[in-house]
C-alpha cells in the first residue's frame, strides 16, 4: 500500500498465524519438524511428565519498530507497557481475571512464563531491546517481508536466544501473526500492528490492552486457535480443558455462547486464543500451560533462563 495512503484500523480481531502455518507446510521438512513437536507434546501429555524447568522461566524480548511514518515509530513506553502486561497474562496476574465465569475459574493459571526486554544484544553489547527501522513501505502483510533488511524491515536476532517482536503497520485488516515452534529461525517470532501493541501511544479500542501480542505470542509458545481453525465443530486444539467451538468469538460475547454442543457453559470465549475484543480475553488454561511448557522442554528449550 503507498506509504501516504491511510491503512483502516480493524474492526474485529484477525490473525494471520494460520495462514503461515499452511505456507510453511508446503516445505516438507517444516511438515517433518511439527510433526516431532506434536509427538514430544504428545509424550509430555500422556505420561504426565513433568516440566524439565522448575520456577519461573524469563525469555528475553527483542523488539523491533518498523515505521514508514512518525505515528508508526511508537515509544519505549509503548513498548514497555507491552511488555508488562504479557507479564502480568502470562502469570495470571492481570487484573481483570474476575472476568473469567465460576465455571472455568479453577482452569484459570500461571504459566510460570515472564518476559523482559533484552539486555545483551547477540555481539554482547548492551541494548535496550529495541531496534528502530525506517521503511518506504506503507504496510505489510504475512510474507515476512518485515523480518528482512532486504525487503524493507528489520533482521531477526537468533531465534534460539531471544523472542522476536517485529512492530508495523499491518495491512489486510491484520492485528498480528506468529510463527509455530518448528519454521525457519530467520523468520521466528510474532508480529504486531504499532495501534494493538501496548496500552500506550497508538493502541486504539478496543485493541488497546496489549491482549493481540498475548495471543500471538500463545501462537509462537505452540497454542492454537480454541476452536482449531475450522468451522464445522470438527476443529481441536488439542488442549483438553478448554471447550470445543464451533466459531471463533469477536467483540463482547455473553456467558453462555454455546456451540458444537457444548453446553451449559457454552465457548471459552473469555481465553487469550479467541478472537474478542481486549477487555474480554482475560484467561490461560492449565492445560494450555502444560502445552506452553512442552514447548519450552522441546523446541524452545534453548531460549530463556531463570527468572
Amino acid at each position: 500500500m503507498p506509504e501516504d495512503q491511510p491503512v483502516p484500523k480493524p474492526p474485529i480481531r484477525k490473525c494471520g498465524a494460520p495462514e503461515v502455518h499452511q505456507r510453511l507446510l508446503q516445505d516438507p521438512e517444516y511438515q517433518a519438524r511439527r510433526l516431532d513437536i506434536e509427538r514430544h507434546l504428545a509424550r509430555f501429555l500422556l505420561f504426565g511428565l513433568s516440566s524439565e524447568r522448575t520456577g519461573v522461566t524469563e525469555i528475553p524480548v527483542v523488539v523491533h519498530i518498523v515505521s514508514s511514518t512518525p505515528e508508526g515509530n511508537i515509544s519505549d513506553a509503548q513498548v514497555k507497557s507491552q511488555i508488562d502486561v504479557l507479564n502480568q497474562d502470562y502469570r495470571a496476574a492481570n487484573t481483570d481475571l474476575g472476568k473469567v465465569p465460576a465455571v472455568w475459574a479453577t482452569l484459570t493459571s500461571d504459566t510460570r512464563i515472564q518476559f523482559a526486554l533484552a539486555t545483551t544484544d547477540p555481539h554482547g553489547a548492551p541494548t535496550s531491546g529495541i531496534t528502530r527501522t525506517a521503511t518506504t513501505t506503507g504496510s505489510f502483510g504475512t510474507n515476512d517481508d518485515v523480518k528482512s533488511a532486504t525487503a524493507g524491515g528489520a533482521d531477526a536476532w537468533p531465534a534460539d536466544k531471544y523472542l522476536n517482536i517485529w512492530v508495523c503497520q499491518l495491512g489486510g485488516g491484520l492485528l498480528g501473526y506468529a510463527q509455530f515452534p518448528g519454521g525457519p529461525a530467520d523468520t521466528d517470532g510474532v508480529v504486531i500492528l504499532h495501534s494493538a501493541f501496548g496500552t500506550l501511544g497508538t493502541a486504539a479500542a478496543p485493541f488497546n490492552l496489549g491482549r493481540t501480542t498475548t495471543h500471538e505470542v500463545g501462537h509462537w509458545l505452540n497454542l492454537l486457535h480454541i476452536w482449531g481453525d475450522r468451522l464445522d465443530c470438527t476443529g481441536n486444539d488439542d488442549v483438553a480443558d478448554t471447550p470445543s467451538a464451533q466459531r471463533p468469538n469477536y467483540g463482547k460475547p455473553q456467558f453462555p455462547h454455546v456451540s458444537c454442543g457444548n453446553g451449559p457453559n457454552g465457548d471459552m470465549f473469555v481465553n487469550y486464543m479467541d478472537y474478542v475484543d481486549d477487555d474480554t480475553m482475560v484467561m490461560f488454561t492449565q492445560g494450555q500451560a502444560a502445552r506452553m511448557a512442552a514447548a519450552l522442554d522441546g523446541p524452545r528449550s534453548s531460549i530463556g533462563r531463570p527468572a
